[in-house]
């Protein structure tokens, strides 16, 4: 029988000497691996565990549900926030109501990069939406997040150096392995009649596409909401509103 990964994870409210040794032990005896373990946010602890039998798992938070210095949040099979949440000892912040919805702020890019290269390394087709004000890492977090997924990646529009407005790709550069990078302002308000069929196409392909300024290629596109996998929202601040008529402008104007 193979090996399942589990995210236990539980919150703290009497932290006495030994109290983890005395889970490590439980954990020991069902022969359960702590593969990865992590405070997570104050008196909350997450553990990466490892087994090849269900039923261990199962005994584990009957016997934790016994143990009154703690509570069980959770006992799943690890979610990517989870594995995030014990690698960097931190939750993403996830709207509440919209749960495709992920915000960081520029202080947690490396955060942001871990995130995108576990979600890149996903194969077929996926939209990742991506909200931000001009220069707060956006493009730079995309690449960094390629890298780390070691995949390529594809500009077909952008103005990371200078306006980008691809009316053809290479071979190489058609790879559905590859990370598409596609600036929504520019590929809607700045365009061509060939860049449009060329996008057309790339978003029918079994590829991962990253598109910065989503609400404004959705407004004056024909794709919607629905059509977006994940939307990130990436701040200065956690305060900072993120506007678009400030900036559209200077794209039409300057761009």
């Amino acid at each position: 029988m193979s090996k399942k990964q589990w995210y236990l994870e539980y919150t703290i409210h009497k932290n006495r000497p030994g109290l983890l040794g005395d889970i490590a032990s439980m954990l020991g005896m069902l022969e359960v691996n702590i593969l990865t373990i992590n405070g997570v946010e104050g008196k909350t602890r997450g553990m990466l565990l490892e087994t090849d039998d269900e039923r261990k798992i199962e005994l584990l938070g009957e016997m934790l549900r016994t143990v009154s210095s703690i509570t069980v949040s959770a006992l799943r099979h690890p979610k990517l926030v989870d594995i995030l949440a014990v690698r960097h000892g931190r939750y993403i912040d996830r709207d509440s109501d919209d749960l495709k919805t992920f915000r960081f702020t520029r202080d947690e890019l490396g955060l942001l990069v871990d995130f995108l290269g576990e979600v890149f390394k996903r194969e077929g087709h996926q939209v990742i939406g991506l909200r931000g004000m001009p220069r707060v890492g956006k493009t730079e977090s995309i690449i960094a997040g390629s890298v780390c997924a070691m995949k390529r990646w594809t500009f077909v529009s952008s103005t990371l150096l200078r306006q980008t407005v691809r009316s053809q790709l290479s071979e190489d550069e058609s790879n559905p392995g590859n990370i598409f990078i596609i600036d929504g302002i520019v590929s809607t308000l700045r365009s061509n009649e060939k860049h449009h069929q060329l996008l057309q196409s790339i978003m029918q392909m079994p590829s991962t596409k990253v598109i910065e300024h989503p609400d404004v290629f959705m407004q004056e596109s024909e794709y919607s909401y629905d059509d977006f996998d994940i939307i990130i929202e990436l701040r200065n601040n956690p305060n900072e509103e993120i506007v678009y008529d400030t900036f559209v402008t200077v794209y039409n104007e300057d761009v």
